[in-house]
């Protein structure tokens, strides 16, 4: 095999990879060390780490630095995982500069620039993509990146984006929530994820009413019934008293014509001379006490109102 053939066949290989190919499938495509080590002399090639080769000279890509963390990681033990798997399947949005790779953590691994090692203490069954960069399935990325995120904010933000940008459904997020194994948040993981799979009926286990009582708030109604333009509809929560309404939104609620159904809903309520508050399940979980400030505020408003007329 000439020199030509050589950079031809590397090419074909690393076409697929972003530009790279590591030094295990050049030595299946019959391409020696002494090879690579001439056509990086020559400025052909340039040398990226013990394993990984790139078939040009310039910056790497962001998929090229996902398969160099990869192979210089250990082929067999890691996989792309985390914000950088959902990144790879298509997450727009939310900004990681950062390679994060999980391995098997009854391995040695050694630092790679750029990369983040998480250390997991098993693998999900089938968790790692069958074809192409090796990285883990958009639900059990979702989870882990949960774990590892630096607040609950960016934990329940990545969770929620995952599914909102149907790269999986919440009946595939939760079953990876089950299965997989981390070590920070539990909890707050679990509530989120079941807040996303379930939407108001998961609410109900926080108990909106309760989080009136300890407030010494009025009892509301639950699924209060109105008369509107285009036929009955069912509130979340009501205090006909006041006048006040609060409306807790599931995931389902930001798909498809869901939001105008809302919109149309609320413009009835507020027409017939209501106020209609708004709560996102999610961010009821991590704002809880300045959401119960404004239903606080606006049962004061209310009654202010009522009896000023």
């Amino acid at each position: 095999m000439d020199r030509k053939q050589r950079r031809a066949l590397a090419g074909s290989v690393a076409e697929a990879q972003d530009g790279v190919i590591s030094r295990a499938q050049l030595a299946e495509l019959g391409i020696s060390r002494h090879h690579v080590r001439r056509e990086a002399e020559r400025g052909a090639w340039r040398l990226h780490g013990r394993r990984t080769v790139a078939v040009h000279t310039g910056a790497l890509s962001a998929p090229a630095l996902r398969w160099r963390a990869v192979w210089e990681i250990g082929a067999r033990i890691a996989a792309i995982d985390g914000v950088t798997a959902l990144q790879h399947a298509g997450l727009l949005g939310f900004e990681d500069s950062a390679v994060h790779v999980s391995a098997v953590h009854n391995h040695n691994t050694e630092p790679v620039p750029g990369a983040r090692v998480h250390k997991v203490i098993r693998r999900v069954g089938g968790e790692v993509l069958p074809a192409g960069l090796p990285r883990t399935r958009p639900e059990v990325a979702a989870v882990r990146a949960a774990h590892w995120a630096v607040s609950d904010r960016q934990a329940a933000l990545v969770l929620l984006m995952v599914v909102q940008q149907r790269l999986t459904t919440p009946a595939r997020l939760a079953g990876a929530q089950r299965a997989v194994r981390g070590r920070t948040r539990r909890a707050f993981i679990r509530a989120v994820v079941r807040d996303i799979a379930f939407g108001v009926q998961s609410l109900g286990e926080l108990d909106f009413a309760e989080e009136c009582r300890r407030r010494g708030l009025p009892e509301p109604t639950r699924q209060a019934v109105r008369q509107a333009s285009g036929g009955r509809i069912y509130l979340d929560v009501a205090w006909e008293d006041h006048g006040l309404v609060v409306e807790i939104d599931g995931v389902h609620h930001r798909l498809g014509l869901n939001v105008t159904f809302d919109n149309l809903r609320q413009n009835d309520v507020t027409l017939d001379g209501e106020r209609v508050l708004r709560i996102d399940v999610i961010g009821f979980r991590l704002e809880s006490d300045r959401f119960m400030v404004q239903v606080a505020r606006g049962l004061r408003c209310c009654s202010s109102a009522t009896s000023a007329a």
